[in-house]
């Protein structure tokens, strides 16, 4: 598979003109470099002198524990940050997996520049009530281009958490129109919802699974089981929830065990359906990660999914793929569960993060039925579904999702060929394109090799108990892996 070489970028020549020619008082857009730089560079330790005072004054006014440095980001460029004391690190971690095409890209920047989109972002509207005249064709123009197959239902959000309890609210509803045999609500149900109790709250419930993460909202922390930072002294449902796959790997040489715990797994789901439909809490949704991110980088199978999703087909309960941190383009295909070959579409799919806007695709009887069901004052930003626009123009156009399959393949095996030098180091190299992962034998190794990685120019990201966590743009090359594999050897040499 070749790869697809980006695109030169604007000269600062020319980005100058676009400013003169709009008469924007956009003077930062001349601090943007002609290109990214050539390599890493770390001039001082990380985080260095300015961002330790800024820390600082930062935790004056809040909890600074987990920041890690602050970014100069008028100087960052494509695949590289650039922190406040001019240290410059390949960024294999990209904000959490947020960035679709790095730092300050020209198209996006385009964006920011045409007067055409000057009300969008003057003007945050209330979606809901008071949507702009184009929304309908913005969305059919982004959002539904890359809808996964066979759904053509959409509904914008803020961000991953949000878009999942929303997401929620839709199987819930769904669950009750057909207990109710299409009818409408009694008023008895009507009067109860507003004390909490049922029938008009009724006891249903979601099933999870351990390891997962959704989000950090009170429905969405109910699905997830990663760490107790995450939830302790929060109130929650007692959802039930199962085990999620534990594969080994390599994949070729434990077929027979990973279909064995595919099989252990889904069957402890109907265990779960069934028990807690005996207690009087039946399971309306089951919500998964296609790969569990923030639980380790734990992949299912397509064995597991399509057992999963014929389990809810039998049991009329709607299956939730939550693809925050897995779509557009992640995994080397728009949506990781396209790996899956699953028959029929999801029920509800989940997106943020490199979306740019939060929300979710549904099936039509996921849909509301009422207005205000699915609502708060902004459901989402019309400005971000127009800077998606850019990037999606700019993975059609470039080939990304090639380019992302291309770069996760010699990734990995950049990866196990570490692995092969150093098996009391690593194991467990895994990965699907931008996705990739390795672990170390303890949490203390972990965190002691990442942070080698760091002052050596490379910055990553954690999982798990003891998992290293990549997280490319969709443009990395394989002369941005090609520097990761030599900083992560001479790191692995001082281990």
């Amino acid at each position: 598979m070749s790869t697809h070489l980006l695109r030169q970028f604007p000269t600062l020549k020319a980005l100058g003109a676009v400013s003169r020619e709009l008469r924007f008082p956009w003077s930062y857009l001349s601090t943007l470099a002609v290109t990214e730089p050539s390599s890493p560079a770390v001039k001082t330790a990380i985080p260095g002198p300015k961002s330790s005072t800024m820390k600082r004054d930062l935790n004056l006014i809040q909890n600074t524990d987990v920041v890690h440095f602050f970014v100069d980001y008028d100087r960052s460029m494509g695949n590289y940050i650039v922190d406040v004391d001019g240290n410059v690190l390949l960024d294999l971690f990209t904000q959490i997996a947020s960035i679709p095409l790095g730092y300050n890209h020209p198209r996006i920047m385009k964006v920011l520049t045409d007067p055409v989109n000057l009300a969008a972002f003057a003007n945050r509207p209330a979606l809901g009530m008071y949507p702009p005249s184009e929304f309908a064709q913005i969305l059919s123009e982004t959002l539904l281009s890359v809808a996964p197959r066979g759904i053509n239902q959409v509904q914008t959000m803020a961000c991953g958490a949000c878009s999942v309890e929303h997401a929620l609210k839709g199987a819930f509803m769904a669950y009750r129109r057909r207990e109710r045999g299409g009818s409408p609500p009694t008023q008895e149900e009507i009067e109860t919802s507003l004390l909490n109790t049922p029938p008009g709250c009724p006891k249903l419930s979601v099933l999870s699974f351990k390891n997962a993460f959704h989000g950090r909202t009170m429905g969405a922390l109910a699905l997830s089981h990663t760490k107790w930072v995450h939830k302790l002294d929060f109130p929650s449902p007692c959802w039930p929830f199962a085990t999620f796959p534990t594969l080994k790997y390599p994949l070729e040489e434990f077929a027979d065990e990973n279909n064995a715990e595919d099989a252990r797994c889904l069957a402890e789901v109907q265990d779960k359906i069934a028990s807690a439909k005996r207690a009087g809490q039946p399971v309306a949704c089951v919500a998964t990660e296609p790969m569990q991110c923030e639980g380790g980088d734990r992949y299912g199978s397509p064995n597991f999914f399509q057992g999963l999703q014929d389990i809810c087909q039998e049991n009329s309960i709607a299956l939730l793929l939550d693809e925050v941190q897995t779509g557009a383009g992640a995994s080397g295909k728009f949506w990781l569960h396209e790996h899956f070959y699953l028959r029929d579409p999801p029920n509800l799919v989940t997106f943020a993060k490199k979306m740019l806007t939060g929300g979710f695709y549904y099936t039509p009887d996921m849909r509301p039925t009422e207005g205000g069901r699915i609502f708060n004052t902004w459901t989402g930003d019309p400005s971000k579904v127009i800077m998606l626009k850019a990037v999606l123009d700019v993975i059609k156009e470039e080939r990304l999702l090639d380019r992302t399959a291309d770069t996760g393949i010699y990734m990995i095996e950049i990866l196990m060929a570490a692995q092969n030098k150093y098996p009391n180091l690593l194991s467990n190299s895994r990965g699907l394109g931008s996705l990739a992962a390795v672990d170390l034998p303890d949490g203390e190794s972990r965190d002691k090799i990442v942070g080698k990685l760091r002052s050596k120019g490379i910055n990553v990201g954690v999982c798990g108990s003891r998992t290293m966590r990549l997280r490319s743009t969709l443009t990395l090359e394989r002369k941005h892996i090609d520097i990761f594999a030599d900083r992560l050897h001479a790191a692995l040499k001082e281990m």
